[in-house]
């Protein structure tokens, strides 16, 4: 019989680091910066402009996509702790809003969706109550 591993002893991950396709970089940097707060700089890697929220422990970079790009799109979600203030914001600055707050009776969380100014679909989930 193999030994595992305590479940205390396993990595686990932290934070998020993505790489979210855009058209221009400014106006995204921007509109991130006006929802999130996310901070801009360059990756030190890549020299490409980048983002952070060090007290969300997200970083990544914005990736220049061709207007001919046919990328699959990937949807992925954030965790925020105001959802409808988010999504008021996403509004205010550009965004489209897919499918407002809603509460998934399954998860028990609220979740909603929105389009960037690029065109990414972006999910949000709160865990807390609203109230």
């Amino acid at each position: 019989m193999m030994d595992l591993p305590c479940l205390r002893e396993l990595s686990r991950p932290r934070g998020a680091r993505l790489e979210i396709p855009v058209a221009d970089v400014t106006e995204s940097a921007a509109f991130y910066g006006r929802v999130f707060g996310w901070e801009t700089r360059r990756d030190r890697d890549t020299e490409r402009p980048a983002f952070v929220d060090p007290g969300a422990d997200v970083s990544g970079t914005w990736v220049t996509r061709s207007a001919e790009c046919d990328d699959d799109e990937v949807l992925f979600d954030l965790r925020v702790d105001d959802i409808e203030g988010t999504m008021a914001r996403v509004w205010g600055h550009g965004g489209e809003v897919v499918e407002p707050p809603v509460l998934d009776a399954e998860g028990g969380q609220w979740i909603a969706a929105f389009r960037d100014p690029a065109g990414n679909l972006i999910g949000l989930y709160q865990d807390e109550s609203r109230e």
